[in-house]
């Protein structure tokens, strides 16, 4: 086998290795979006809910100073009242459990450096 020989075998041994790192670095490109398009939709989700919280927040107190304004009795026996502080603390759930979801943080479950 000839110089020209041995070098057009290294070239080529080369760009096949350079295609196989490509295309692995892609498959490495493509996973890493995917995880994180998923977290950016987990925490658009809980945006949504503690806006929804928020809201509702906001109406529970509306209807409690209302009551309170026109009656003697305690706000929080009136069946609305009980029905938005049971919608909220079901959003609250929600919310707890697409946190809990979230990716761990770096750093977390490393094992501290053995002393000697």
């Amino acid at each position: 086998m000839g110089l020209w020989d041995r070098v057009k075998k290294d070239i080529q041994k080369g760009v096949d290795e350079s295609i196989a790192a490509v295309r692995k670095g892609a498959t490495v490109a493509v996973e890493k979006a995917e995880e994180l398009a998923e977290e950016g939709k987990r925490r658009y989700k809980v945006f949504e809910l503690k806006m929804k919280v928020q809201s509702n927040f906001t109406e529970l107190g509306g209807k409690v100073y209302d009551l309170a304004s026109k009656s003697a009795k305690s706000p929080l026996l009136d069946a609305k009242v009980k029905a938005t502080m049971a919608g909220i603390k079901k959003l609250e759930a929600q919310i707890a459990r697409l946190e809990n979801l979230s990716p761990k943080k770096k750093g977390a479950g490393r094992s501290k450096s053995k002393r000697k």
